[in-house]
């Protein structure tokens, strides 16, 4: 026999919604859209009687109510080369050279940060933290970083 895949369902028992797996677009500069994973009921919420299951809050059932009106964080990455003079960050001052750009979304406030390609070390852009009201901002906002920051010609 072969094996079956469990699908998480919501409270009516339909299937719940697909994760947010993106793509970003090719004018972020090669973004790449990273939704937290999901978490949440993976039953219908019926008991062994047929009777509905009191209620109870579901983490991440899609409603942006259950993360405090923020909605899942987000990130997008990019890989770049700064220009002469390379980011300027709070931990380590300037860096230069093929670097990764990381804009993340989390409650209410978009957070810039840099590492070198395929290294483990986040370093917080200077000036790289402001408050945004809309999540879905976060696509131009990536993308005017990146045309910011990316200048390989110098």
């Amino acid at each position: 026999m072969g094996e079956q895949a469990v699908t998480p369902t919501g409270p009516d028992g339909d299937a719940g919604p697909a994760a947010d797996t993106g793509g970003g677009s090719g004018a972020d500069g090669g973004g790449v859209d990273r939704a937290a994973p999901a978490t949440g009921a993976t039953t219908a919420g019926m008991t062994a009687d047929g009777r509905p299951a009191a209620s109870a809050g579901v983490p991440g059932a899609g409603m942006t109510a259950d993360a405090g009106g923020t909605g899942t964080p987000r990130e997008l990455t990019a890989d770049l080369v700064p220009g002469p003079g390379g980011v300027m960050t709070d931990e380590v001052g300037v860096v230069t050279g093929e670097l990764t750009l990381l804009t993340r979304y989390a409650d209410g406030q978009v957070t810039l940060t840099v590492q070198y390609k395929d290294a483990d070390e986040w370093y917080a852009v200077t000036g790289g933290t402001a408050k945004l009201a809309d999540p879905a901002d976060l696509d131009a906002v990536h993308t005017v970083a990146v045309a910011l920051l990316h200048r390989p010609e110098g």
